[in-house]
């Protein structure tokens, strides 16, 4: 079913087992909910689909942080936002509800500065696509908010999502288009620049209202995450010197 994995493609497939993974690891555990633990640095950054929406508060996020715990790596989920339930361990992210590649691209000098992430997860666009925001040239601007999160964080490790089915079928013609053209230009973008399907792995079904997934299909996307995180060790390993 699937092609085979390159050193920047991370496709889902298999059972999830964290018991395995329990031996000779200590669990992580959050120090006060929105502040940081102390661990690698990750920063969640983009849209609704990061911010969880009203579908499921807290979204990929929550689920993402139990995995990471259970499989004993301390991580420190960072940005200027904080949202989601007491099962979400580290509230901090970077998901702005509503916002395009654009917004996210005037404010990434200051969000990287002060959050310092040794670790970006990316998913975004699917505001330029439903607001009909320039569709032809998301692509480029995507590329742009790419180069400056390496130019800024050079040392850093970027994943870069494909952004999740939609129900509407003329939405849905140009998120296919999208995520082409993500695949594409991710390849061009060197050895810590990564390519995560999270497209493959949602279907319509997984969505509460045609857009936003459900509970179940946010936990999908915690999988793809997960997987991709442990993928690429140094997305789990502080940077050399800080």
């Amino acid at each position: 079913m699937h092609a085979q994995l390159s050193r920047r493609t991370v496709i889902v497939g298999g059972a999830l087992t964290t018991a395995g993974l329990l031996l000779g690891r200590t669990l992580a555990s959050a120090a006060v909910p929105g502040e940081s633990n102390g661990g690698v640095r990750i920063m969640p950054l983009g849209d609704s689909l990061t911010d969880g929406y009203t579908s499921y508060p807290g979204g990929y996020r929550v689920k993402l942080w139990q995995l990471l715990a259970a499989a004993g790596h301390k991580v420190d989920f960072v940005g200027s936002m904080a949202n989601g339930p007491a099962a979400l361990g580290d509230h901090d992210h970077e998901g702005h509800t509503g916002w395009r590649i654009d917004q996210l691209d005037a404010n990434i000098d200051t969000w990287l500065g002060r959050s310092d992430p040794r670790t970006v997860l990316l998913l975004i666009g699917t505001n330029d696509l439903n607001q009909n925001h320039d569709i032809a040239d998301a692509p480029r601007r995507l590329s742009g908010l790419i180069d400056r999160i390496r130019a800024v964080k050079p040392r850093s490790v970027l994943f870069v999502a494909t952004v999740p089915p939609q129900s509407d079928a003329s939405l849905e013609a140009r998120v296919k288009a999208y995520n082409a053209a993500i695949a594409s230009l991710v390849a061009r973008k060197g050895p810590d620049v990564h390519l995560v399907k999270m497209y493959d792995a949602l279907s319509t079904a997984d969505l509460a209202d045609g857009i936003h997934p459900t509970k179940a299909g946010c936990e999908k996307m915690a999988t793809v995450w997960f997987r991709a995180l442990r993928s690429v060790p140094a997305a789990l390993t502080s940077a050399p010197g800080g």
